[in-house]
Formats: structure tokens, sequence, C-alpha cells
């Protein structure tokens, strides 16, 4: 549900932008409502026809088995041209500024570009063209993954943003266990002397702070009653006397502190020499959402003589009373860990047409960066090639930038 009103909020309040190739022959400045429709003429290679007066250009992007490549083909009154009689440019202008210009060379019945169009392909577009001593210009928007949402809208779906820049990066052993009450935050309360116990006023599941009055003891030294206090705040777990008993040495109650607690996890044989203390790990339960960093603490020193395995803990603080003892529980473990110069937070990466991507972020627009990647982590994930160092980035929550050009039905048009 959270996540659902989320979307709904920033969608409500975030402009789109429309996709890529989703203008006519209009100038940048155009309404979004047409472009958003593709609402333009396509030529006989079903790409952007540009008209002016009897001359016009179509405005193709060829990438059948080859890297993506502008081709255009000309025509007067309806005709194919010679594209030998013809010289054209393209110049794209990129959302972060970056200009790149594109000459052409005449090939068969088309004017092909000089390079390649990396991905995205999204940009504001300017063609310009001379044939005949006449002379041609078009400018229009070409977009793809992209959206703009305000920052206070941003801020009200949860949306962080991170810097992309070296990170250590580990690969992870996946291991699973169980949320315990840490040893560390529990007490056991006994009589001070022993005796019978004359009152008990606390009980099972009751929380209690530190000097709280648990009940009443009569030594059978001194016939003197005493009271019993609780040593630390929590809540009690065990009982174990009633009124009459006789207070041994026995514990009277166990206090435990449910803000404190570790997940343990048997660790067997086949990783034993790759998981050790001192190694991130990421807790997370069976089912949902709810993730947690935490460090793999210590072991217990004796293992399990039917498994071989040997339990591992990790502190797990649960001030917010989540994690309940006995919840089973997933842990990723970062091991074999080295800095790489670029990374990205693994869980801002999501799948948009066949790649994985992030969302960059400039000004209060966010648009999609095809990455090649390399070694994944619980909490970081190289990043090979498709992003600049020092790209401001959507971290958290990105699914909701995604949802909100899917909502836009943004398409990879020309």
């Amino acid at each position: 549900m959270r996540r659902t009103l989320l979307i709904i909020a920033a969608l409500m309040a975030a402009p789109l932008i429309a996709s890529c190739g989703q203008s006519g022959e209009e100038p940048a400045a155009a309404g979004a409502e047409a472009a958003a429709a593709g609402d333009y003429e396509r030529g006989p290679h079903n790409g952007r026809m540009l008209r002016d007066g009897a001359f016009a250009i179509e405005v193709t992007v060829f990438e059948d088995g080859v890297p993506p490549e502008y081709r255009l083909y000309a025509y007067r009154d309806g005709k194919p041209l010679d594209p030998r009689g013809v010289n054209a440019q393209v110049m794209i202008a990129r959302l972060d500024g970056e200009k790149t210009t594109f000459a052409f060379n005449p090939q068969e019945d088309y004017l092909r570009a000089n390079g390649v169009l990396v991905e995205p392909h999204s940009f504001d577009v300017v063609v310009t063209a001379r044939e005949g001593g006449r002379n041609h210009r078009w400018a229009f928007p070409s977009y793809e993954g992209r959206t703009s949402i305000t920052d206070a809208a941003a801020r009200a779906a949860g949306i962080t943003t991170e810097t992309v820049g070296p990170q250590q990066v580990g690969d992870t052993v996946e291991i699973i266990g169980r949320v315990e009450l840490d040893p560390t935050g529990s007490a056991d309360v006994g009589a001070k002397y022993p005796g019978p116990v004359m009152a008990v006023y606390r009980n099972v599941g009751d929380r209690v702070g530190r000097g709280t009055l648990l009940a009443r003891v009569e030594s059978s030294n001194s016939l003197q009653t005493y009271s019993v206090y609780a040593p630390i705040a929590g809540v009690i777990t065990q009982r174990n006397t009633n009124v009459g008993d006789v207070a041994g040495s026995e514990p009277l109650f166990v206090i435990s502190d449910p803000s404190r607690t570790v997940a343990t996890f048997p660790i067997f044989p086949r990783d034993i020499e790759r998981i050790r203390p001192g190694q991130p790990v990421q807790i997370r339960g069976l089912e949902g959402e709810r993730t947690q960093a935490a460090t793999i603490r210590d072991f217990l020193p004796l293992a399990e003589v039917t498994s071989q395995a040997v339990t591992a803990r990790a502190s797990l603080p649960n001030r917010d009373g989540f994690w309940r003892p006995g919840m089973a529980v997933r842990g990723l473990v970062s091991v074999d860990q080295r800095t790489v110069p670029l990374a990205v937070r693994t869980d801002a990466i999501q799948q948009f047409r066949a790649f994985r991507v992030v969302f960059a972020k400039i000004g209060q627009t966010y648009e999609v960066r095809m990455l090649e990647l390399g070694r994944e982590g619980p909490e970081w994930t190289e990043v090979l090639s498709g992003i600049k160092p020092g790209t401001v980035y959507a971290a958290k929550n990105s699914y909701v930038i995604k949802a909100d050009i899917d909502k836009s039905g943004a398409s990879h048009d020309h």
C-alpha cells in the first residue's frame, strides 16, 4: 500500500516529458501534448519526414545488425534525390549539455552518418541540409525515458540521489537464518537472599523500566522482606515464580531488551572459508521489502555435529520492533571486496526495454542511462560504461520514476 501511495503522489505531481521521437516538424518549444502522441509524418522508410516546400528529408535511425546510426533520405516533389547532391548535418543536444554533430556521406540511395548514435536516444535535434543552392533547417525534440518530477514531489515519494563514483563492490553469498534476542541485552533477575516470595507485581510480556518493582521476598535469615527491582529496561520474557514459592538460586524473571536483536545464520562448510567477521551483510525478511545493513559480528565457537555448520551472528538493531525473535531472514554477505572506479546503488537499477538502467537527475528532470555492468553486490554494482563519473542519479525509490515514464507510454521511436 505504501508503494502504491508513493507512486500515485509522484505521478500526480510530476509533469511528463514525452518519449523519443515525439514531435512533428515543430521546433523544440512546441507543446508536449503533440509530442506525446508521436504525431508526425512518416516516410517510406518509416522515418520522420521533415519538409520545406518541395524539398524533404526523411530522418531514420538504422540499427539492424549494426550500432545505431542516422540515415537520411532526400526527396524533391516526392521523388528520391541522388544523395550525392545533398549536403546534410544533424546536431543533437543532450539533457546534460553534451552536443554531437554528425556529418554524412552518400551511400547507395541514402546519406550515412559518420558516427554511432549512443544510447539513450533522447535529445533535441537540429537538421540542416543544402541542395540545389538552397539551405534548409529543422529543429525538434526526440525524447526517450525522460520525465520531470519536482523536488517536492520527489521528496514526498521518498526518492533520494547518489553520485556515480568509486565504491567497494564484492561478490555475495546468500545465507538463511533467524532473528534472536541478543544475549547481551538480557538479564536474569534473582533473589538476593533465599526465602519465600511474598508478592509478585509483573508478568510475562510486561514492559518495565530500570528500577521497576518486580517482587518482594522475605529473607529466611533475617525474616525481613526486601524488594526485587528490574536491573535493565525491557520486556519480561520469563516469570519463574509465584507467591508462596521459595526463592533460591534460580532466576525469578528474565528481562530482555527487544530493541537489541541479532540475526543468526548457520554457515555450512562450503561457505565457511569465504565468510568472516567484519563482512557487510544485507538482511531482509523472506517476504516484503524491508532491508537492513549489518555486519557479521562473530561466530559461535562450536559447530553443529550433524551438519558441521557454524553459527554466525550479525547485530540487528530493532528500535521500531520490526524484527521479532523467531522470524526467518535472508542475508546477502559481501565477500571478496575490491574498489571499482564507477558504481551505482544496486537497488537503483531498473529494467528499461532490453537495458538495465539508472535515472540521471539534471535539474528536476530524470532520464535513463543504459549501463554495462560488471560485478554486482548487494549494495553497490560496478558500472563499466553508460554513465559519466559525477552524475547524480536516483538511488532510492527509483521505481517511482520508471512508473512515471511507463505511464507516459515512452517508446523507442525516431
